[in-house]
């Protein structure tokens, strides 16, 4: 996948990242069918099975709403993730010569839920298309009207969220390095493809955190509606993500128990 335009830097890196996941989730899964040729299609979701997945092997399909390329899917992407992963209707369309592998839909997300690291890398997958056509929307919008959706770029020090805010976005560091704080005390370090600000949107709760950059940090920004839909959609990759962050704030919270014991001992050892 690639955009319209000329990309940041941090763009032209997730997009060459994205890139590989295809590939390393199909590993050791043959195709249910023989390589489908397309010569040209307006409407690529006319022509092939909705049951199954594709590899894009050659060609280039183009993403278009009302007649304009938003972006283009290129060798090595996964076509038919379209539900769940749009803010708008798109319009896929082939003009010259393009070569499809199949993959059954059912038996594809059986072998990626089957693996712990395959699971993380389709959530990964799809986060990241889902900021990148995010952001393709957002560029056809007039800059003094455009949604804060797809990518932005922090200074270090800088809060990407703040302890006791609503929760309006999720966010996944594609560079740099961020720290969470509860009541002022740190709790725990947030790397780099690191999904966090999700638990908030599952439980309707305003942000338990404040994340702050420790360097200059760039994050994809996922909104609400977008990841919820996204989760809706893959109820599998939502009960994996729920677990992983339950984990999370397990240790978070045993690391701010912590804290506040050896302050406690502390100010005992002062009297």
């Amino acid at each position: 996948m690639y955009l319209i335009g000329e990309q940041p830097p941090y763009a032209e890196k997730l997009i060459q990242d994205l890139q590989q996941i295809p590939a390393r989730l199909l590993a050791d899964l043959a195709p249910c069918d023989e390589p489908i040729h397309i010569d040209a299609a307006d409407d690529i979701y006319k022509v092939i099975n909705h049951s199954k997945l594709y590899l894009l092997k050659s060609g280039l399909l183009h993403a278009t709403i009302d007649g304009k390329t938003l972006f283009y899917l290129q060798e090595g992407d996964l076509i038919g993730l379209r539900q769940g992963l749009n803010a708008a209707p798109c319009t896929y369309l082939c003009e010259e010569p393009m070569e499809l592998l199949p993959y059954d839909r059912q038996t594809l997300f059986s072998h990626i839920h089957a693996n712990s690291q395959r699971q993380e890398l389709f959530t990964q997958y799809i986060l990241g298309q889902a900021a990148l056509m995010s952001d393709a929307l957002a560029r056809t919008k007039p800059a003094e009207i455009r949604p804060a959706t797809g990518f932005r770029h922090f200074e270090a020090n800088a809060e990407l969220i703040r302890q006791g805010d609503e929760a309006d976005h999720v966010f996944i560091i594609t560079e740099g390095h961020a720290e969470a704080f509860v009541n002022g005390i740190k709790v725990g370090d947030v790397q780099k493809d690191e999904i966090f600000g999700a638990m908030a949107l599952f439980t309707r709760e305003k942000r338990s955190a404040t994340v702050v950059t420790s360097m200059p940090t760039t994050v994809m920004m996922i909104p609400k509606e977008q990841f919820l839909a996204l989760m809706q959609s893959n109820p599998r990759i939502a009960h994996s993500l729920i677990e992983s962050m339950a984990r999370r704030i397990d240790l978070m919270n045993k690391e701010l128990t912590h804290f506040k014991q050896l302050a406690a001992d502390g100010q005992a050892s002062e009297k």
